[in-house]
């Protein structure tokens, strides 16, 4: 167990992430901006300058709706990988589905880097442009006979393109688009780094565009079937990109009840979409989804939050799945006494000894701190980069009640600030909270590959936390060993083994903060023009 008792982790009147000690004052208290911005306050992510520039370029309703949709909190501006990267991915993992990248070179290098990185098996598009193209309109002309060139009906069902920041913030007209070309649909979507807070919410422009796009069909007229053919119960959509056991699991569970799991969204094929549509109920597995949300709630499904994780989310969620298809009390029972017990025992046999924090971008903090408190965890705080929805409700007033502090739109600082005064036994995070931690000894897990790569639904997903978690909170020890023998190795500009001092020059850090007042003093002076 950590050394540190007696703390509490509250906030401020900002709502800054505030970690109090019983044995004195805050110890770490983070400002309600983030901090210092300074490494993020260039290229595309100029948040003012590419907003303006949008706005001027006829952009405002766009804006508007992202602003609605995808509210920021203390970072207005992404904390992780460019946002870009989640609807890439989802492009990416269907079938028949062509990707069209419309942006600065730097950034579709980046992205079909990371792509091919995860796992993609196929090209990315690249419609490249320069100053003149882009400022006469030549470049939405060369994106358009780019996916005419591209439509070809026997080898794709879509085309989606997407514009990066510049292309946005120049106003590049992607609704002009040909809806279909020789039967290929063509989705055109923005997701500029200065709309969009999270690459999990790209992920949701896309889904949300697609399912707008299928549900038009649907009520146009007959849509083909899925391949896998029509659920002969009333079905559930599960909403977010899940560890693939999980959707069994869940069907497994809705079945004594007469219903059964549906397609998830993001899909993996266009005909999953007709399919999804014509669900019952959708399950927000991942609350964040509320473009997606939208469609559903236009095509009349009812939306439940929450999941089946853990023995009080499993109960729970059955019920208020069986009150949403009006299924007898005695066939909620059923499913309820057929796998809550073995949820019970499951966890039983997986218990896990030690403080854990937890945080990451993915949409799933909640569940998984649900499950581990419910394993014998100490969680005291989940961060999540995502905002606060309705669909995530009865997760943060389920953690709240257990006496967690639950951090929605958590910035990378307040998620460091808990770690640093905290000093839990295990740090669940992104990257850099991962890189943090074992920096001073802690044992850390990367929260998307090593936490969210794991069942966590029902019996199956009972037991799977445990064996990494106590592994990791195991290497306690061997993580201090390695701490003391790095000890003053340097660190940032000084690291590594130097036979005399490192070689500092203060005179050209004094002069980048000199070129970097100036800057600032022509962006005020700018702004008063």
């Amino acid at each position: 167990m950590s050394d540190l008792e007696g703390y509490e982790v509250g906030f401020d009147a900002d709502g800054a992430v505030q970690v109090k000690s019983a044995q004195g004052p805050a110890a770490t208290e983070v400002p309600a901006q983030g901090g210092d911005a300074t490494a993020l306050s260039g290229g595309c992510t100029s948040t003012d300058t590419m907003k303006d520039a949008a706005r001027k370029a006829g952009q405002s309703e766009m804006l508007d709706k992202f602003a609605a949709d995808y509210p920021v909190g203390p970072h207005d501006r992404p904390q992780s990988m460019c946002p870009a990267f989640g609807s890439l991915r989802v492009g990416l993992r269907m079938r028949r589905v062509a990707t069209v990248l419309s942006g600065s070179a730097c950034c579709v290098y980046g992205l079909t880097f990371v792509s091919h990185f995860y796992g993609a098996r196929r090209s990315v598009g690249y419609v490249p442009f320069d100053s003149e193209s882009l400022v006469t309109g030549k470049l939405f002309e060369d994106i358009r006979e780019s996916v005419h060139d591209m439509a070809d009906p026997d080898k794709l069902d879509a085309i989606v393109v997407t514009n990066l920041c510049v292309p946005t913030a120049s106003g590049v007209p992607l609704r002009l688009l040909p809806k279909q070309i020789n039967g290929v649909r063509v989705v055109g979507i923005d997701v500029p780094g200065f709309g969009i807070p999270t690459h999990a919410e790209a992920k949701d422009v896309l889904a949300g565009a697609m399912l707008n796009y299928a549900r038009k069909e649907a009520e146009a007229g007959p849509v083909p079937k899925p391949e896998g053919g029509k659920a002969d119960r009333p079905s559930v959509a599960l909403l977010g990109e899940m560890f693939p056991a999980d959707p069994m699991m869940i069907g497994a569970m809705l079945a004594p009840m007469g219903l059964a799991a549906g397609p998830v969204v993001p899909a993996r094929e266009w005909r999953e979409l007709y399919a999804a549509l014509d669900c019952g109920a959708v399950a927000a597995i991942h609350p964040f989804y509320t473009a997606a949300v939208r469609e559903f709630q236009d095509a009349g499904r009812p939306v439940v939050g929450s999941a089946p994780v853990g023995r009080d989310g499993t109960a729970s969620w059955l019920a208020a799945i069986g009150d949403v298809f009006n299924v007898s009390s005695d066939q909620i029972a059923a499913a309820q006494n057929a796998f809550v017990p073995a949820v019970e025992a499951a966890l039983a046999g997986a218990r896990v000894n030690g403080t854990v924090t937890v945080s990451g971008y993915e949409g799933s903090e909640l569940l998984v701190a649900r499950l581990l408190i419910e394993s014998g965890a100490d969680v005291p705080y989940v961060g999540t980069a995502l905002p606060k929805t309705p669909w995530s409700k009865d997760d943060a007033d389920w953690l709240e009640a257990k006496g967690v502090r639950v951090k929605y739109r958590a910035s990378l600082e307040d998620d460091m600030a808990v770690v640093e005064a905290i000093r839990p036994d295990l740090a669940i995070g992104t990257t850099p909270i991962v890189q943090k931690s074992k920096e001073m000894g802690i044992p850390a897990l990367y929260f998307t590959n090593l936490i969210s790569a794991r069942p966590l639904m029902g019996p199956a997903g009972a037991g799977s936390l445990a064996e990494v978690v106590n592994a990791a909170i195991g290497n306690g020890a061997r993580m201090g060993k390695m701490k003391a023998f790095f000890e003053g190795v340097g660190h940032g500009d000084t690291a590594g083994v130097w036979e005399g001092a490192p070689n500092l020059k203060p005179q050209f850090r004094a002069l980048n903060v000199k070129k970097l007042e100036k800057q600032a003093r022509a962006a005020k002076a700018a702004e008063m023009i």
